[in-house]
């Protein structure tokens, strides 16, 4: 059976598979929007987000993780689940799931579960282009992003959603398909803009105000903290800058101390420590707490996920998937 059911009940559950999802129109501002919400409510105390749950074998051949988490301005609570293989692989060898269960907390009823990629897909550059807009020194107008894979696709687009004034965009990628991807994505949402392909990163990186890593773990890419310029953003989501950029930086934000502290051990020292964080996010955002203080300072960002964007975003999708008719109804509990 097909479709969504007008009234919902406790024995059906609305699967949103990955085509449902992709036939779905949003623009970069709602997503940006959204996301935005979702951090202003966890400030206020509305929402809760605890810490990550991780499993990895003692090989480090794949890594799982698990997050719960209540989005109060919604009502709605949610699971979402994520693994990946094949870590010593490279990435077209590699396997990836991620689901997110989504419940309605006021009726008490499921709403829908649906696949999450395209949900991190557009979550996470929007979350880096949201630190830009709050941390990027004024006037930047120039930004660099490395990698080419899921993340840095969309990575220079939302960019430019949140900083309009960008007139110079770098690329630092290996990979012909992803960067034509990545060209491809850009010109999608900015048809008159085009990306500058760089082989010199420590040159590119001196001049860029705003810098993306978003590369996967086999990168050569490793941006060190004396290469920034005066006034730079590092934003760290997935590989591509040395640990100096954090250790040396003048400032550090991140989405989440806690998340930084199980998913950035990468960037410890040779004590394996990480420093503390100046300020998170959430608060920041919500205008509660001074992002950048002064226009000279470099300043670490570091972009984990936070489940209440995940749940944000996803009951976006599932209003607009329901509202289309979209979906698989399957009598999970009969």
């Amino acid at each position: 059976m097909t479709g969504i059911p007008t009234v919902p009940d406790d024995k059906h559950l609305r699967i949103l598979s990955t085509s449902d999802l992709a036939g779905i129109d949003i623009s970069l501002a709602d997503v940006v929007d959204t996301v935005q919400g979702a951090y202003r409510t966890l400030h206020a105390g509305e929402s809760d987000n605890p810490r990550k749950l991780t499993v990895k074998p003692r090989d480090g051949h794949s890594v799982s993780y698990a997050m719960l988490g209540r989005d109060g301005s919604r009502d709605v609570v949610a699971i979402k689940t994520s693994y990946k293989h094949g870590l010593d692989k490279d990435r077209d060898a590699q396997h990836y799931y991620t689901a997110l269960t989504l419940y309605d907390d006021v009726t008490g009823l499921p709403l829908a579960m649906m696949d999450c990629s395209r949900i991190g897909s557009l979550r996470t550059p929007a979350v880096s282009a949201l630190l830009a807009r709050e941390l990027a020194a004024p006037g930047a107008r120039s930004a660099l992003v490395i990698g080419t894979g899921t993340q840095g696709r969309l990575a220079l687009p939302f960019l430019l959603t949140t900083l309009p004034d960008l007139d110079r965009l770098m690329l630092s990628g290996t990979h012909p398909e992803g960067i034509a991807a990545v060209r491809e994505r850009l010109r999608a949402h900015f048809p008159d803009r085009d990306v500058e392909v760089v082989t010199d990163v420590r040159s590119a990186a001196a001049e860029a105000d705003v810098v993306v890593a978003t590369a996967g773990p086999h990168t050569p890419v490793a941006v060190e903290a004396e290469w920034l310029r005066p006034g730079a953003l590092s934003v760290l989501v997935g590989h591509g800058l040395a640990p100096s950029t954090l250790h040396r930086a003048d400032r550090v934000i991140a989405t989440s101390e806690a998340q930084m502290n199980v998913t950035g051990t990468d960037m410890a020292d040779d004590d394996g420590k990480l420093p503390p964080v100046d300020a998170e996010f959430p608060p920041v955002v919500a205008g509660a707490a001074v992002g950048r203080r002064s226009p000279g300072e470099r300043i670490f960002a570091y972009n984990s996920g936070l489940v209440v964007t995940d749940i944000a975003l996803g009951h976006r999708f599932a209003q607009l998937a329901i509202a289309q008719g979209l979906g698989t109804e399957v009598p999970l509990w009969q």
